[in-house]
């Protein structure tokens, strides 16, 4: 009998013009949690998918307790007792939980579904691995974290043993994160054995027992995590020595390019989601939005592009006014945009990657000609900047879709920089990156502040807003409550203040 419940041998896994997987081998003992690490786009998901059954090695052998096994198909996997938890979420929102839980193996008594006997068992895998979630919820009505979970009763609802988890915790808020690695540990107490799929040292640190290492598609080997610290994996994972701190000169901020005065915005339901904000953002500095996500941060975001309207106040960018115009009369007057949702607001997951590099300059010269794309023009602009951005992919006609998420936040952000914006609205910008991304796109938001452009960083990351900005405005429940400085912070403090307490300085 094996020691392994996953024995994955010298996988090879070939696309046409690339080798996703280059002769990997991942082994997992039963009761471990096991990371596999490795850059956006170093080839992670795809070795995980094989193993799931949703793609076919080119060459190499997998076994299960010790016994090869084609897995040719998700429900061989599942029959094997392998469950994914997948990063997107394949849920119905309409239908409730359980119905989402039982869907394609309903439990049948005479024929018709046994709904009562399925909320019990939901009940009681809920209890068992301490998941608390209503059986009775629809997915529209419940949160992101409590969405995951029901992904993974999903999963042990159909007998896994083995759970593979993607990016988990790309999604989720800290709390969430806590809670979600709590429930890995119950999993695992109880003869479960997962493979944990990430990029966050910290988490890795933190849970697992072994990481095995993926750079560009190659296995550079599996270890122990007692043995490893964050500095080993981050240079193992991305080939070279990371810097975890950003080394800034002090700001030297000028005159105010954004300024908001008393902005006000109302949701569908006629309630302020903004109320009443006031700030602005000088050239030559960084302002952090710091906030527990779902406090006005979108909507706030949304403002200042153009994508929602506001209900009072002003905007103005270098005191020309800027309210509730058009997202592109916007972006005209100097403003360029990262945005949070990068597949609603940021690409055409459709068009190639050379379309998606002029998608707010394509109208302008020197791309149109007599009301004519000219294509040379912006193919070579495209490959210079997807060379300068580091932006991996085939070709630079590949469709964006088709790149990972790090890859695909690269090139938006190549792209905005290079408009010359006056202000950079940076919102998430490295959320799900891996160390050395987001080592590169801090020094890119740097270097905007350091040729004196004004920088909004939005973040739910504390260390993020704490090492990038110079100034953080606090917001809760669409106020601004307090404003610090890095220096004279610290992530304690800066908690307290997201959860709405006021913190008055003794004196």
């Amino acid at each position: 009998m094996s020691n392994y419940v996953v024995e994955m041998l010298n996988i090879t896994k070939k696309f046409p013009g690339i080798v996703a997987n280059d002769n990997i081998n991942l082994k997992l003992k039963k009761g471990e949690i096991h990371a596999l690490l490795g850059e956006n786009g170093a080839g992670k998901s795809t070795l995980m998918n094989i193993l799931f059954g949703l793609y076919q090695p080119t060459e190499g052998e997998i076994r299960i307790n010790g016994k090869k096994e084609i897995i040719n198909n998700a429900n061989r996997a599942i029959e094997l007792g392998i469950g994914m938890v997948h990063q997107h979420f394949k849920l119905v929102e309409p239908f409730t939980v359980t119905e989402n839980i039982i869907l394609g193996s309903e439990p049948t008594t005479g024929g018709s579904i046994n709904y009562k006997k399925a909320v019990k068992q939901v009940e009681e895998i809920s209890n068992q691995y301490g998941l608390q979630v209503d059986p009775h919820a629809k997915i529209e009505n419940i949160s992101v974290g409590m969405q995951q979970r029901v992904e993974i009763i999903k999963t042990l609802y159909r007998g896994a043993d083995i759970l593979i988890f993607d990016e988990p915790t790309a999604v989720l808020t800290p709390q969430e994160i806590d809670e979600l690695l709590d429930i890995m540990r119950n999993l695992v107490a109880q003869g479960k054995s997962i493979i944990l799929i990430t990029h966050k040292l910290k988490e890795i640190m933190a849970i697992c027992d072994m990481v095995t290492i993926i750079r560009r598609g190659k296995g550079i080997g599996s270890i122990a995590t007692k043995d490893a610290s964050p500095e080993i994996l981050a240079e193992k994972m991305v080939g070279r020595q990371v810097s975890f701190e950003r080394e800034k000169e002090k700001a030297q901020p000028k005159g105010p390019i954004l300024k908001l005065n008393n902005v006000s915005m109302k949701n569908e339901k006629n309630v302020n989601v903004l109320n009443n904000i006031s700030f602005e953002v000088k050239a030559g500095e960084v302002l952090g939005i710091a906030g527990v996500d779902g406090n006005g941060q979108s909507e706030l975001i949304q403002a200042i592009s153009g994508l929602r309207k506001i209900n009072g106040g002003q905007i103005t960018i270098n005191n020309h006014d800027i309210t509730n115009k058009n997202p592109r009369k916007i972006a005209e007057s100097g403003v360029a945009h990262i945005p949070e949702d990068r597949h609603k607001h940021g690409l055409v997951l459709d068009f190639m990657m050379t379309e998606n590099m002029v998608l707010k300059s394509y109208y302008k010269k020197p791309f149109n000609k007599n009301g004519f794309l000219d294509y040379k023009a912006v193919d070579e602009y495209a490959k210079k900047l997807i060379e300068q951005f580091d932006v991996r992919t085939p070709t630079i006609y590949d469709k964006a879709r088709s790149l990972s998420g790090g890859n695909q936040q690269k090139g938006i952000i190549a792209r905005e920089i290079n408009l010359q914006p006056e202000l950079l609205i940076a919102a998430q910008p490295t959320r799900g990156l891996d160390v050395g991304a987001i080592e590169f796109i801090h020094s890119q938001l740097i270097e905007e502040r350091n040729k004196d452009k004004a920088v909004l960083l939005i973040s739910y990351e504390l260390e993020e807003i704490l090492q990038v900005s110079d100034r953080i405005l606090v917001i809760y429940e669409g106020q601004i409550i307090g404003e610090v400085y890095p220096e004279e912070t610290n992530d304690k403090e800066l908690g307290l203040m997201m959860a709405g307490k006021k913190l008055t300085k003794e004196g």
